[in-house]
């Protein structure tokens, strides 16, 4: 093992794990006030959940030897896990580091079914899909699974994660379907400065996810760092550009969801591509999710903070883009199509549809059958008073000591604070 990487992966699990606490101040802001706390707790529940699922079985059936579908039993409870070498840090440890990622994920979903789904149900759905979704599909691009036998590239999530969880979503906000003013009200972000809070810190934090992938504090960290500086930067000028063109203003929401947009789109392609490459990515990743972004808003379809379009979208264009500028002068493990590997294009392509496809139809079953065990949605009135108080029985912004907020069907009547 080696102090030097021991240090930096210490350091990376860290800035991974800080991403989730920053997604919900991304998606805090982007709700109304009266749901800003069950925005925020649907992405800090997924820090106690999903970590604990991780430990018990989630790391095993994504990382232990097993099929090219899924992972064996062997780690368990954790079981062979401990400080014996992994690479060239603690096995233990790199657990841990696997874990923030798939806590980070789970909590992306959130963001299309906000303001609506009971908060009971989104626990048990999320330990659900944990282990259901997002370990196999970890499995098969970076635990030796049958799509990394077939040549992905996925340095540090772009379909694992990103795709995943932008198709789980996209089948979670259908199936929950809009929010009951939908199309005939305006749902105004409450507090912009909290959104450009989390995407500041999403962009600290992910450092660690795409550099710290790199598993050793060695050159290919230092490529992907830097591409991660690059390309989110590319995507905010983009975006910016866009704006001004579209609608001759530029919007902080906008400049805060192109940042988001280039750090998904370079992070399969991370530490492949070169410095140039992750600029020109940047750019062109800004430009499909700003035009879907404005689509989406005359759709019937309430994915609420743009999950799709975003994630969804950016990582599949990064994806495929890493097919194309994967350059074996940066790293010998990739090589795209402008080095030569038409090959390597068609693999990202499929990499991308059948995570797609295995997210979508899992995420789809797994929603039917919880809702079969209890309501997907709150109740109406619930909806009308904001789930902070329904759901959780507290408010973000107090209405003065001994306020009282009288709830429909509910006695005593609930009490601010209570």
């Amino acid at each position: 093992m080696n102090s030097a990487d021991i240090s930096w992966m210490l350091v990376s699990t860290a800035l991974v794990l800080l991403m989730t606490p920053a997604l919900a101040f991304f998606y805090g802001g982007l709700v109304r006030s009266k749901n800003a706390l069950n925005t925020m707790m649907m992405s800090f529940a997924a820090l106690g959940a999903v970590a604990l699922v991780w430990a018990l079985a989630g790391y095993s059936l994504a990382f232990a030897d097993g099929t090219p579908y899924v992972g064996g039993f062997r780690h368990l409870l954790l079981r062979d896990v401990g400080l014996e070498a992994k690479g060239s840090i603690p096995h233990v440890l790199f657990m841990c580091y696997q874990g923030t990622f798939a806590i980070i994920t789970v909590a992306l979903i959130s963001g299309a079914i906000v303001e609506r789904m009971r908060f009971n149900t989104y626990l048990l759905f999320l330990v659900l899909w944990t282990l259901v979704v997002y370990a196999p599909v970890a499995h098969w691009v970076w635990g030796g699974g049958f799509l990394a036998t077939r040549g992905a590239l996925d340095y540090a999530g772009g379909t694992v994660v990103h795709v995943n969880a932008a198709v789980a979503a996209f089948v979670a906000a259908i199936v929950l379907g809009p929010r009951r003013d939908y199309a005939r009200q305006a749902f105004l972000p409450h507090n912009v400065p909290f959104t450009l809070l989390g995407a500041g810190l999403l962009w600290f934090g992910w450092f660690g996810f795409n550099a710290g992938s790199a598993l050793a504090a060695n050159p290919l960290a230092a490529l992907a760092l830097t591409t991660t500086l690059l390309a989110p930067a590319s995507a905010l000028v983009a975006w910016t550009i866009l704006d001004l063109i579209r609608a001759r203003r530029v919007t902080a929401v906008g400049g805060a969801t192109g940042i988001v947009v280039g750090l998904v789109a370079v992070t399969p392609a991370a530490g492949f591509i070169s410095p140039m490459s992750a600029i020109v990515l940047g750019a062109i990743a800004a430009v499909p999710s700003h035009f879907a972004l404005s689509i989406r808003a005359r759709t019937r379809l309430d994915d609420s903070l743009d999950v799709v379009g975003a994630h969804g979208l950016g990582g599949a264009v990064g994806a495929i883009l890493t097919g194309v500028f994967a350059d074996p002068n940066w790293n010998p493990a990739g090589s795209g199509l402008l080095a030569g590997n038409v090959g390597q294009l068609g693999a990202q392509f499929i990499t991308v549809a059948v995570v797609a496809g295995y997210s979508g139809t899992a995420t789809f079953a797994l929603l039917k059958l919880v809702g079969v065990v209890m309501p997907l949605r709150v109740e109406e009135g619930d909806e009308g008073i904001g789930l902070d108080v329904t759901q959780h029985g507290e408010e973000a912004y107090a209405r003065g000591e001994g306020a009282i907020l009288v709830l429909p069907d509910r006695d005593p009547p609930v009490r601010a604070g209570d």
